[in-house]
């Protein structure tokens, strides 16, 4: 099968997911900067989960430009990706509307992990589709980056037990660590070039 169909089915949720959580931003309740200071905390969390969305997606483009063919395992391994990025409103809001409580933002450290862990998934399920051939395969190399983000999720979900606050730091921490795009698949593509 082709890819067209997936990433362009895949760009449209990511694309609502967004707009879902720009919708759900609280507008201030005077035309004043100081009750703009009352959204802070929704605007900086808004921001931290649209940069997650801008990195799946990001990534996702760029690997989706190595795969060479898909099958019914990829697509389902996709829908389980898109299914954890499509809770980020939720989690994000709750997050937000608790001014940061702990269990909100442990249960966003878990979305984070689990969206992580599914994204993991598909990959691993684009190479077993393709074999031994894999061009995704050679490209990603050991991913050490995607090895370490669950671990610094952990940790980040680990010290929301101590201070919610602190346990934003880490996930703040793999967002920067991703937030360039994957240059071992950009180098592969330029080297390379697309697969069609």
């Amino acid at each position: 099968m082709r890819t067209g169909r997936l990433e362009a089915f895949s760009d449209g949720v990511l694309a609502i997911i967004i707009t879902i959580m720009v919708l759900e931003l609280r507008t201030p309740s005077e035309p004043t900067l100081s009750a703009l200071g009352d959204s802070l905390t929704g605007l900086l969390t808004y921001l931290l989960s649209f940069i997650y969305i801008g990195i799946y997606w990001s990534n996702h483009h760029h690997m989706f430009q190595l795969c060479q063919r898909i099958n019914g395992a990829v697509l389902w391994a996709n829908l389980n990706l898109l299914f954890w990025l499509s809770l980020y409103p939720f989690t994000t809001r709750w997050m937000d509307e608790s001014d940061l409580a702990r269990t909100p933002v442990v249960v966003y450290g878990i979305n984070l992990l689990l969206a992580a862990i599914a994204y993991f998934v598909l990959q691993q399920s684009i190479i077993r589709a393709e074999g031994d051939d894999s061009l995704l395969k050679r490209a990603i190399g050991r991913d050490r980056k995607g090895k370490a983000s669950p671990l610094i999720y952990l940790t980040g979900i680990a010290l929301c037990y101590v201070d919610p606050l602190v346990g934003l730091v880490p996930f703040v921490v793999v967002a920067v660590i991703w937030l360039v795009p994957d240059r071992r698949l950009e180098g592969y593509i330029a080297e390379h070039g697309r697969v069609d």
